[in-house]
């Protein structure tokens, strides 16, 4: 039979998949010697077991009671005893980090007679009532499912009626008055009498910790960051100790390094005379947690030696979790903290500097996300806006949007394409999904450690918490400034996480400093890069030196290769010839497709050569030296047409007045002709170049012509050409041939030979699985995967995106979207097979891949996995991709 249950000092940091992080983190600490209440994780096994069973696993109660029985003996009293009662706290703990997502209850243990017996062993009344009411209101909302407003609302009501605003305010009767104003909301709505027995308590909450694992918040949560569903969570039944006995008691949260900039230091919060939870719903302001050294000074020095011995320990930012219970430090949870992308470049810098981690942990301490999230732009360092605030700088970033009071309203409006501000005077977990919708979240209470800031820095959104001065009235739906300004819903501010700022209206933006970096605007070894350039160029640097994967830009144009080769591309990947034919180049398209005489039709082939030719040579001269991937027409040509629907509405217009339309009659019959029901599945790609004669052989003597201009003036072009669609061999063999034809004529032309690679994009499941015999004949293969996903899912994307996306993503069908990160079991294989099968018949063919998942950070780890030797994306995701290539090395 399996072990369910182990003692804290049973576990390690290592067995974070069996006891959850939280688990794993406090048995450390034990191990460690440091200050930790005694206790006990039931382990993630159960909790799968419980999920998919609706029952825990047999043998389990009976390791929960001797488990317990053990603690009591430890603490020299038993769970919820009349004249000293044990409690406990039942809190959940995952694998990875999801703050707020699942369920905490702490003071389990109470009841009607054990709440005297904990207020004399206290000597504190209030404490114990204080203490009651918290279980009674936490259990109420987590395990018997009742609206957490309901308690709420109560809470405010005795405050009001005593003409008080704090909760500090309220005496012990005051409390007293609460437990039986919760206690008639509980049995009014289950039904039944809040449970006096404490074993009944703790098990059901761990029943519905388990239970939290599916709830809604916390679905949305893995799915925005990637958390596998089927890990489960663990549930660490602990002591409790107290912070809320009193001022020379507290509660906070310590970083060893500031979270939001990467800043060594003292950064944290503190709440005195206060339980945890207190301090992350930020119902009260918090106080700096260096003024702890002023109300504790002892407990605050040993708090400062226990971080640098985790720091030291764990070799990276540590987020920990303590209280202090009459002058007796404890530590409660530690684990890596969550840090905005500035901050996790810096610390990862610092602790190359420090000896503590090498280059390849330093690599795989940063993603190809927070690089992105450095290249946003921010607003300017002397700004001039109309300033409203100022709160604490939680998570940076700069974002402007129409204020809104409730995640609803979020939601609503960011759907419907607006930008929003998210403002709150706190926000709890059930504020999530607005919370992903808003381009920024602004609070008036809370600290860096609030539920808000933790978050934000979590999901890289902006963030200014705390605003004191800012009065937000969500039931009004406005926000008022000292100087008297009201901000309504749907006004226009700009926030800034970076300072804290809050301004009315909207903030010009300026380009990031690490963009400009990137663009060789600024040298990392001058006076203008500050340590965020200067980390981000060492990174890189070792990223790029690791990295087998090399990267290439999507490109269309001379000014995107050049910007793309500024970024750190190694050539063009796909350079779409399509968007050439766009402007007033569509009136030669439509002469070609409307030609009725071969020499009309070379007419207009003729017309559109030099300007094919001169975009080429553009392009080629921008990335002189590398590769640049020329795709021929690929999108069906009625794309060039006019709508057929405002073409047939003019030419009824003009029958009905008697008026001329023997033009648009001809081009209407014409775009009935090349009518498709499902065109993205019709006649493009090859089947043009087959279909239309001298279409791609226009193409190819444009991209021939280009070259050879350009190698007669010194340069270097290297021209690739790239079949699109093909789905046989047979198809591509006669482009190949007719290609390489036109290329040995324009080199006899200009003198020079012109041996440039003719390939094929991989974007059919047919090619895909014949990719041996298409390798026979193609000497390149692109993988497409935009339209290979597509094809293999059976999608057609600008239909379901808008259709039904947003309830497969809902109900658990996806993750995340496949056009968004790679569907490595089905189009993953697809490449996989055509991989091996290309290599087998051409071992020395060049393998890439061009759709969008060539800048998806977790798609570019498996096209390392998978072998390709290139990625290409767009100019402003260069970057991203050098970097998650050089981390896919790193780790092997």
């Amino acid at each position: 039979m399996p072990k369910y249950v182990y003692e804290f000092a049973e576990g390690s940091k290592d067995l974070k998949e069996l006891l959850g992080g939280k688990g794993a983190n406090l048995a450390e600490m034990t191990n460690l010697g440091l200050p930790v209440p005694p206790g006990f994780t039931i382990t993630t096994e159960a909790c799968r077991y419980f999920l998919a069973n609706d029952a825990m696993p047999d043998g389990l109660d009976a390791e929960i009671g001797a488990k317990l029985s053990a603690l009591e003996r430890a603490m020299g009293k038993r769970l919820g005893q009349p004249d000293d009662p044990l409690l406990v706290s039942v809190r959940s703990g995952a694998k990875f980090s999801m703050p707020g997502m699942m369920e905490t209850v702490l003071n389990i243990g109470l009841n009607d007679e054990s709440v005297h017996g904990l207020a004399a062993q206290s000597g504190d009344e209030r404490f114990a009532w204080d203490s009651y009411r918290r279980l009674i209101q936490m259990f109420g909302k987590t395990v018997q499912g009742i609206g957490g407003e309901l308690f709420d609302d109560a809470f405010e009501e005795v405050k009001r009626q005593k003409g008080v605003v704090g909760d500090l305010d309220l005496d012990a009767a005051d409390h007293r008055k609460l437990v039986d104003v919760f206690k008639g909301i509980v049995a009014e709505h289950t039904g039944r009498e809040f449970p006096a027995d404490p074993r009944e308590q703790m098990d059901l909450a761990v029943r519905a910790v388990f239970g939290s694992w599916n709830a809604p918040r916390a679905v949305l949560y893995r799915r925005q960051e990637r958390i596998p569903v089927d890990l489960g969570t663990a549930v660490n039944v602990c002591a409790m100790v107290f912070g809320n006995l009193g001022m020379d008691s507290g509660t906070g949260v310590a970083f060893t390094r500031d979270p939001a900039s990467g800043r060594q230091g003292v950064y944290g919060d503190y709440l005195q005379n206060a339980q945890g939870e207190d301090v992350v719903a930020g119902i009260r302001n918090t106080v700096p947690l260096a003024d702890l050294e002023r109300v504790d000074s002892r407990c605050y020095a040993e708090l400062l030696s226990i971080m640098e011995t985790l720091e030291n320990h764990y070799r990276d930012l540590c987020d920990i979790e303590f209280t202090i219970e009459r002058g007796k430090l404890w530590m409660l949870q530690t684990r890596v903290g969550k840090r905005t992308a500035a901050a996790a470049f810096r610390i990862a810098d610092q602790l190359i500097d420090q000896g503590m981690i090498t280059l390849d942990e330093a690599v795989s301490r940063v993603t190809g996300d927070q690089l992105a999230q450095l290249m946003f732009p921010r607003f300017a360092d002397d700004v001039e806006g109309h300033l409203l605030g100022t709160g604490m700088n939680a998570s940076p970033g700069a974002a402007v949007g129409k204020a809104v009071f409730d995640s609803y309203t979020a939601i609503k409006w960011a759907r419907s394409g607006e930008d929003v501000i998210l403002c709150r005077r706190e926000t709890n977990p059930d504020d999530l999904e607005g919370m992903l919708s808003a381009s920024g979240i602004l609070t008036s209470r809370g600290g860096k450690t609030s539920h808000a800031a933790v978050v934000a820095r979590g999901m890289g959104k902006t963030c200014v918490c705390g605003a004191e001065e800012l009065g937000i009235d969500t039931k009004n739906r406005r926000l008022t400034a000292p100087g008297g300004e009201v901000v309504e819903e749907g006004d226009v501010i700009s926030i800034d996480g970076t300072s804290g700022r809050v301004y009315l209206g909207a903030v010009p933006v300026v380009s990031s400093p690490v963009v400009r970096y990137f663009e060789g605007e600024i040298d990392p070894a001058s006076d203008e890069a500050d340590d965020l350039v200067r980390a981000v160029d060492r990174i890189m640097h070792y990223a790029d030196a690791a990295r087998r994967l090399r990267v290439r830009a999507n490109a269309d144009n001379a000014e995107d290769a050049a910007r793309a080769r500024r970024m750190g591309a190694e050539g063009v990947g796909l350079c779409r010839t399509e968007h050439m034919f766009l402007g007033d180049r569509r009136q030669l398209v439509e002469r070609l497709i409307l030609a009725d005489t071969e020499a009309e039709q070379q007419e207009a082939l003729d017309r559109l050569l030099p300007l094919q030719r001169d975009d080429f040579a553009e392009a080629f001269e921008a990335m002189d030296g590398l590769p640049v991937t020329v795709r021929l027409l690929d999108p069906p040509l009625h794309e060039f047409l006019p709508d057929i629907t405002e073409l047939s509405v003019r030419v009824a217009v003009a029958e009905s007045r008697g008026e001329s339309h023997e033009n648009d009659l001809r081009l209407l019959q014409a775009v009935h002709k090349l009518h498709e029901q499902n065109p993205m599945l019709g006649l493009r790609g090859v089947r043009l170049g087959l279909v239309v004669p001298g279409l791609f052989t226009m193409q190819v003597r444009a991209i021939a012509r280009a070259a050879a201009q350009l190698l007669a003036e010194g340069r270097r072009p290297r021209p690739e050409i790239m079949i699109p669609l093909v789905g046989t061999v047979q198809e591509l063999e006669i482009i190949r041939d007719e290609s390489n034809r036109v290329l040995r004529e324009v080199g006899e032309e200009y003198g020079v030979e012109l041996d440039f690679p003719v390939g094929t994009m991989i974007e059919l499941p047919r090619a895909a699985l014949t990719a041996g015999q298409i390798a026979e004949s193609a000497e390149f293969f692109s993988f497409g995967t935009n339209d290979l996903t597509q094809t293999v899912w059976g999608f057609s994307r600008d239909d379901v995106e808008a259709s039904f996306f947003s309830a497969y993503l809902e109900k658990g069908v996806f993750g995340v979207s496949p056009f968004e990160s790679l569907d490595v079991e089905g189009v993953g294989r697809l490449i996989e097979i055509a991989t091996a099968e290309g290599r087998a018949a051409r071992p020395g063919i060049k393998l890439g891949i061009c759709g969008e998942h060539g800048g998806d950070p977790d798609s570019v780890h498996f096209f390392h996995r998978a072998g390709l030797d290139y990625v290409s994306c767009s100019p402003f995701r260069v970057p991203v991709a050098r970097l998650e290539a050089g981390r896919a090395a790193a780790r092997g």
